[in-house]
């Protein structure tokens, strides 16, 4: 994978954990979910960058 989608990886993981942090300390759930969803996300993305280096 490219530079440009390990960027954007990175980015969704750092707005899911402000997402996650901010709906937690205002106790709205929902804005949490979707904080930890993105984390998710992000770390599904990141292993498929890993897969696809490891086999170049």
């Amino acid at each position: 994978m490219g530079l440009d989608d390990k960027i954007k990886n990175a980015a969704q993981d750092a707005a899911g954990k402000a997402k996650e942090k901010i709906g937690n300390a205002t106790d709205n759930n929902k804005l949490a979910a979707e904080g930890a969803a993105d984390q998710a996300e992000a770390k599904v993305n990141k292993a498929a960058e890993n897969v696809k280096d490891d086999l170049k």
